[in-house]
């Protein structure tokens, strides 16, 4: 066991090297690229040895195929010419295999008192340590949906890193939890885990335009933001999506396109204690709950109104009613200003200690402008209320380490946050900067703050500044 560990964190830190090593090429790649196109000659005597050391970094990456290519390259490995899905056998079974690495660090202005937490703040939730997020891979067969014929596949995605116990399919914290994910790492380390966030079997069926249906284990379809790390904006995650949304299901999901402006998606899911939330497929098999929703999109897409929702009992053991809705609004003003609005409204009932009912809502707002293809900037303002004080209590690493096992091997230390009726207000401001499609290097500031609750700073504190990077790069 020893061992094992050992060479993990060997892995960790080989992993953790070369992200500075991608991190300090593409920020000469941006400064040289900066250069070249103003013809600022009159800077080179001031900056002549960064720049030469730049340039060569460049011809070394880019050394066995022309610089255009590497960039517009779609995956890393696409850009040294080693793409697997290259491959004749790949092409012709239609099949892909991808991935990415995710890192990221932050700092934490208000943690005088920490206990080296971001407060309630995930995923990036440590101040003043890099993170090795997601190291994720999947191997996929998508089906051809169409009115025309059966088609068979399916899709299984592996992530190992910090965030991977955000995705485990844990059901609830300390109520009988089951085994699908939660123990292949032992559980002998504090912040780095696998997950088993996707298995299914997916189908078309050839009826209409062509249905397409999932059964097995799949990220969910409420809310805007995603567990995957290219596919989101931010670095840091709003309370919305962290405490207030599924991350997984396990069940049987159906998505059939109406027409060029309507999709309808319905399905059921089971195996948590959270209404059909991020189950697993050895406990609470007998409680089955509604997944779904419908999406309209404008003739030109660039306007869409997305609805969903779930709705069930708690358990197998509790009727009382576990729903929410999530509304998510998209426009885009320009082709190059976009404005996102979602609201998400949950309720249970027959959860709290006294068997009481808990609610909890919010609104988030997005403003996100391309100022070309490699650039972005981004605005997003957040409001959640967890009405009963039952969706966050502290860090939200300890809420998902609170189970089967006993112990919270997360926390060991049971950090002092306040629970309670609260108010959560959060303003973001980020930055994407992609100098090749397969490299995203995201600055990020965000400050937050409360009604009531001290939930900051080891809950000391009633607001936190928190400043980030991170590096997103595309296998």
């Amino acid at each position: 066991m020893v061992r094992i560990c050992a060479i993990r964190m060997h892995l960790i830190a080989y992993v953790i090297e070369f992200v500075v090593y991608l991190l300090w090429h593409g920020t000469c790649f941006m400064v040289f690229e900066y250069l070249l196109e103003k013809n600022m000659k009159k800077l080179y005597p001031f900056s002549k040895l960064p720049l030469r050391a730049c340039v060569a970094s460049i011809l070394a990456i880019s050394a066995t195929t022309a610089l255009a290519d590497w960039t517009q390259a779609d995956g890393l490995l696409g850009a040294v010419g080693a793409d697997p899905n290259e491959l004749k056998f790949m092409k012709d079974h239609n099949l892909k295999l991808g991935g990415w690495l995710n890192s990221s660090i932050s700092a934490n202005m208000n943690g005088s008192k920490g206990d080296g937490f971001n407060g309630p703040i995930t995923f990036n939730d440590r101040s003043g340590e890099v993170q090795l997020n997601q190291l994720y891979l999947f191997l996929q067969k998508e089906v051809n949906v169409s009115g025309d014929k059966f088609d068979i596949g399916g899709r299984i995605d592996l992530m190992f890193g910090s965030d991977s116990i955000f995705t485990q399919a844990y059901g609830n914290a300390g109520v009988n939890r089951g085994n699908w994910d939660l123990n292949i790492n032992g559980r002998d380390d504090r912040f780095y885990d696998f997950a088993l966030p996707q298995a299914y079997a997916e189908f078309n069926l050839p009826v209409g335009s062509g249905i397409d249906v999932k059964v097995g284990h799949f990220y969910t379809i409420i809310g805007y933001e995603v567990v995957t790390a290219p596919d989101n904006f931010f670095i840091t995650k709003p309370y919305t999506m962290q405490y207030g949304e599924p991350f997984t299901h396990t069940g049987v999901l159906a998505n059939y396109a109406i027409n060029d402006n309507w999709n309808v998606t319905a399905g059921a899911v089971t195996g948590s204690n959270t209404g059909g939330w991020d189950g697993n497929f050895d406990r609470g098999l007998g409680n089955w709950a509604f997944l779904g929703g419908a999406t309209w999109t404008s003739d030109d897409a660039g306007t869409s109104l997305a609805a969903t929702a779930t709705a069930g009992h708690v358990a197998e053991n509790n009727n009382g009613s576990w729903n929410m809705y999530s509304l998510v609004g998209k426009h885009d003003f320009t082709e190059s200003l976009h404005y996102i609005i979602q609201h998400d409204h949950g309720y249970a009932d027959k959860v709290t200690a006294n068997g009481g009912a808990a609610e909890w809502y919010g609104i988030n707002q997005y403003l996100i402008y391309d100022v070309n293809d490699k650039v972005s900037a981004g605005l997003r303002a957040e409001w959640f209320r967890d009405h009963d004080g039952y969706r966050i209590n502290g860090p939200g690493r300890c809420f998902a380490a609170a189970g089967n096992a006993g112990t919270n091997f997360a926390c060991p230390n049971n950090p002092a946050y306040p629970a309670g009726s609260n108010g959560y207000y959060a303003i973001t401001a980020g930055m994407s900067y992609k100098p090749a499609k397969w490299l995203n290097l995201r600055p990020n500031i965000r400050y937050d703050f409360t009604d009531n609750l001290k939930a900051f700073d080891n809950g000391n504190g009633r607001n936190q500044l928190l400043v980030s990077a991170d590096v997103v790069i595309t296998f």
